[in-house]
């Protein structure tokens, strides 16, 4: 049996409401701003509840040939840029190891780029006519666009991992990104996750009372374990991580940020929307079985908390009866809402940044927590300074799918 090998994560870079790189975002965690805002353009959409989420900033670099990105829908543009930023973080931009063979790709979203999508179903189904369809359109909508465009743009020559799971499709990719390596089938791992704001994403949850409605008040409508929480606030984003083998950072005189010990993945086999307590505290017993730790060894959860009614007492019950009521727990999902297939690289970009600084951020808009969920230590109004060697982050997703990762810190007990 192939010896498990260390895995350290040796850059990153994050997209997202918020801000595009760690300051402006450290800035908004520590001094409570929201990134969530009124978007006028879904005014127009008779019987649409919500018009609030979190958009991204994204001028693509003018340098990227239109050969390589005539593919690429949003999506897929915030996960090239994002993924640029974290190799060159890593050192490994334009690097001769990328074509090797030995790096791979693994990559999420809840699915392409509907824009691209509507084209389609304009030309065939109104119009009734091919023309207004590109040949590029099809890269633009697949499940894989964003593994598929990431290969092609970096000339990554590895496996190649799409992960289309909704919700928790940036989690799983670096879930099995971490596998690949771990178990010796590559040295290197692009990994993360993207997601283009659309209106699709939005009516989903809308039709299914989902989304909240604080339409007047932008910056206090994602409340995760809050008893006043009305549901979702959509947003978009992008996270990349750069998964090493140990001893192949070394080599190159690669300064390890993290290390990724554990993950744990499943199913609840049960309801396609109705989270799952027994399901989701699998997926984190999982994740620690797989570090080896005992429930007490984690310092932090990074909890998925989607302000949602049933989505955020499964959680908070599940982590209550695996890790007792004295664990600090928080969801960023109040600072910058649901980025569905990108949250989980996006706060583990963020949370990895917080462990090596020493600080958890609060759960932005929890004033007062729901009685019906767990009794756990929950972070409110303010940071909180924490000595974190261990955490653990959650993402969970429809169709019952559960995903946990555990991090340990790098330095003085790395």
């Amino acid at each position: 049996m192939t010896r498990a090998r260390r895995v350290v994560v040796t850059g990153m870079a994050g997209l997202s409401p918020l801000g595009n790189d760690w300051k402006p975002v450290r800035s908004a965690l520590r001094e409570g701003r929201s990134g969530i805002a009124r978007i006028p353009d879904w005014d127009e959409i008779d019987g649409l509840s919500t018009r609030i989420g979190g958009l991204v900033e994204l001028a693509p670099p003018e340098a990227w040939p239109r050969k390589k990105t005539r593919t690429m829908g949003r999506v897929a543009l915030l996960a090239t840029r994002a993924t640029e930023l974290a190799l060159q973080d890593a050192g490994l931009l334009g690097s001769p190891l990328l074509g090797g063979g030995r790096i791979g790709v693994a990559y999420g979203s809840a699915s392409g780029s509907k824009d691209a999508l509507d084209r389609y179903s304009s030309a065939l189904h109104t119009h009734k006519r091919m023309r207004g369809i590109a040949a590029s359109d099809f890269h633009k909508l697949s499940g894989h666009t964003c593994s598929a465009n990431l290969a092609q743009f970096f000339e990554v020559r590895g496996r190649q991992i799409a992960t289309p799971t909704a919700c928790v499709a940036g989690a799983q990719a670096v879930g099995y990104a971490y596998e690949a390596i771990r178990f010796g089938r590559q040295e290197a791992m692009i990994a993360g996750g993207a997601e283009e704001l659309s209106i699709k994403d939005v009516a989903v949850f809308d039709v299914m009372r989902a989304s909240s409605t604080r339409n007047d008040d932008p910056a206090h409508a994602s409340r995760p374990f809050d008893a006043t929480r009305d549901g979702v606030v959509l947003a978009e984003g992008a996270a990349t991580l750069v998964l090493e083998e140990l001893d192949h950072a070394e080599a190159r005189g690669a300064e390890p940020l993290a290390e990724i010990v554990g993950f744990g993945t499943n199913s609840d086999g049960a309801h396609m929307t109705r989270p799952d307590t027994v399901g989701m505290q699998g997926a984190m017993e999982l994740a620690l079985a797989d570090a080896e730790l005992p429930p007490g060894a984690i310092d932090w959860v990074n909890a998925h908390g989607t302000a949602t009614d049933q989505g955020d007492v499964a959680e908070s019950q599940a982590v209550w009866r695996l890790l007792g009521d004295g664990v600090p727990t928080s969801s960023l999902k109040g600072h910058f809402g649901h980025a569905l297939g990108a949250c989980g690289p996006l706060e583990l970009w963020m949370g990895i940044a917080m462990l090596r600084e020493g600080w958890a951020a609060p759960t932005l808009n929890l004033e007062r927590v729901d009685e019906r969920c767990g009794d756990l230590d929950y972070i409110r109004t303010a940071p909180r300074p924490l000595d974190i060697e261990h955490m653990i982050t959650n993402n969970f997703a429809f169709g019952g799918v559960n995903t946990s990762l555990v991090v340990r810190r790098w330095g003085d007990r790395g």
